[in-house]
């Protein structure tokens, strides 16, 4: 859909809601159930009801239906109450499509859903309410741009209903068009301040935009009017994550699974924000609890089995990865992960193998290559091992770590001047006690005794406890007072 027919629609839709502050008519059976059906909670409905007024009573029947549509009791009540003051006429059925369309979505069955909504809209083209349903079916399924058009056809026929414009954010937040999503969040909360779910797409749409201070006062403000949406904790949660405030998101997720403990999104969030603070064994029980909720969810047990790879749990985390690949044979990842494990095991060969299919999916990853090269040189292949810290360096030239293997390999083939070379690059990136004893080999190698005495000082004096380090300077110490006595 081209953005110019987005623009023209929305300043139409703008100009009908500035015209129109309310819905000047009563609803019908009809509307609650394509409402229902959308998604409109009971306690909004009630409102509507209670501002606009029926156009008849509803049948025992309709009652009945509304319910197992999802109208909880509080909804059923005012229904029954309004009923009483409202005309005599005789109730217009809801049609059987919207019927069965209406048992389709309650059990996740979007697209049967909107197989029999169409038709019900072709019938009745001036329903709003059909329009937001057959938009809400289509939202469910990530048909964006039908989704637009269904929810546009719906808020011109009813303009100042805030869901219609609701909606309409949440589809260009999806979109990726923050400024528009921005817009019609704040047109719903124009026409209903105390519209929580428009503060809610409000806080996405300004998280999508990089505003983030500003979407957790947009969360904190639908939390205000819904206090028990956990969705709402959940991407309050993003939201303070993005804004490198730890706390609040543990707080904002642990809420989420407090108010729906079967939220595996949230567990899994959680466990990547503990993961990334150093919580290891918290971590995985978190993931562990995910991956119960949902055991089929290949990114949970990925992130499970990089997480006991970073405990050093290498077993566990080849298990996991097994697993993962036998369910999800054409998974891209974890095989970094897998690696590890193989290492660990001594097993060089495959650790090569799932290597290079990190490579394969990186070509680009200057840690890929590097690790590459380093399971290549344990299994014994130091020709191709060069080559990847050759690529690794090149690909980024700024890791000690890359110049510190290519200078290693460099060494274990006897090319000394090009080892110290890289030696020195790793060393003046990082003077670390480890780089200074790496030099200090180096130079050992080519006889300079004293400067590599002197690297080995400077080791020893960065990490005294360090065994290695005191004994290759006593040896030096010793092999240069016997070198100077002959």
């Amino acid at each position: 859909m081209k953005l110019n027919r987005w623009l023209v629609v929305l300043l139409t839709l703008a100009a009908l809601a500035a015209a129109r502050p309310s819905f000047a008519a009563p609803v019908d059976a009809t509307q609650l159930a394509a409402w229902l059906t959308g998604g409109i909670s009971s306690a909004r409905l009630i409102r509507i009801v209670q501002n606009e007024g029926l156009t008849q009573s509803l049948t025992a029947q309709q009652l009945q239906f509304m319910k197992s549509a999802g109208a909880d009791q509080d909804l059923i009540r005012a229904l029954t109450s309004l009923g009483k003051s409202a005309p005599s006429a005789t109730a217009k059925p809801i049609s059987e499509a919207l019927i069965k369309a209406s048992t389709a979505a309650r059990q996740q069955r979007w697209h049967e859903a909107e197989l029999l909504l169409r038709p019900a809209v072709l019938d009745d083209p001036q329903n709003a309410s059909l329009h937001y349903a057959l938009s809400a079916m289509l939202i469910r399924q990530e048909q964006w741009d039908d989704a637009f058009d269904e929810m546009t056809a719906s808020a011109h026929l009813m303009p100042d209903l805030p869901e219609n414009h609701n909606n309409l954010a949440y589809i260009f937040y999806r979109l990726d068009d923050g400024p528009n999503a921005i817009a019609e969040a704040r047109t719903a909360l124009s026409m209903d301040p105390q519209n929580s779910e428009a503060y809610q797409f409000l806080g996405l749409a300004l998280y999508s935009n990089g505003q983030y201070k500003a979407a957790v006062h947009a969360f904190a403000e639908s939390l205000a009017r819904d206090a028990n949406n956990a969705d709402t904790y959940y991407d309050m949660g993003i939201a303070l994550h993005a804004d490198s405030n730890v706390a609040g998101a543990k707080a904002a997720y642990n809420q989420a699974i407090q108010l729906r403990p079967a939220f595996w999104e949230a567990h899994s969030n959680l466990a990547l924000m503990l993961h990334e603070d150093g919580q290891l064994p918290e971590a995985v029980a978190e993931y562990r609890e995910a991956l119960r909720i949902a055991p089929a969810e290949p990114s949970v047990r990925n992130n499970l089995a990089n997480t006991y790879c970073d405990v050093g749990d290498y077993d566990a985390a080849a298990t996991e990865l097994h697993q993962l690949y036998k369910e999800h044979p054409d998974w891209p990842q974890g095989h970094s992960c897998m690696a590890s494990a193989y290492m660990a095991q001594k097993n060089y060969s495959a650790a090569v193998s799932e290597l290079q299919l990190a490579v394969l999916q990186n070509p680009t990853g200057a840690a890929e290559h590097r690790r590459l090269g380093q399971a290549l040189l344990l299994n014994n292949k130091p020709d191709e091992a060069l080559h990847e810290f050759r690529l690794a360096v090149s690909l980024n030239p700024d890791s000690d770590i890359a110049h510190h293997f290519l200078g290693t390999a460099l060494f274990q083939q006897g090319q000394l001047h090009p080892a110290e070379k890289e030696f020195r690059e790793a060393l003046r990136l990082n003077a670390s006690a480890d780089n200074h004893y790496s030099l200090a080999a180096c130079l050992m190698g080519m006889d300079r005794y004293d400067e590599a005495l002197a690297e080995l000082e400077s080791a020893y004096r960065m990490a005294p406890d360090k065994q290695l380090y005191r004994a290759r300077r006593e040896e030096l110490i010793k092999l240069m007072k016997e070198t100077n006595s002959r």
